[in-house]
């Protein structure tokens, strides 16, 4: 998995997958977009106004945990 963030645009994306198939590009809300291959694979989630999502109301901290290892890392955005 990977976020990656672009603060000109303010747009997340989480790859939960690398593309390996033509996807079709489903809108959820006003702030996210999900991007899903016809078998159902999900292959990535697409947040805009992502600061408001992906931790600007906890100081622009985004954390990420591992609960398999016990371990939790604190990532700045922007």
């Amino acid at each position: 998995m990977k976020i990656t963030y672009d603060p000109r645009y303010n747009i997340g994306y989480i790859t939960l997958q690398e593309k390996t198939a033509q996807v079709e590009t489903i809108h959820i809300s006003e702030d996210m977009n999900i991007d899903i291959a016809p078998d159902g694979t999900v292959y990535g989630i697409e947040l805009l106004n992502a600061n408001e999502q992906l931790g600007r109301k906890n100081g622009g901290v985004l954390t990420v945990v591992n609960e398999a290892l016990g371990k939790m890392e604190e990532i700045k955005l922007g």
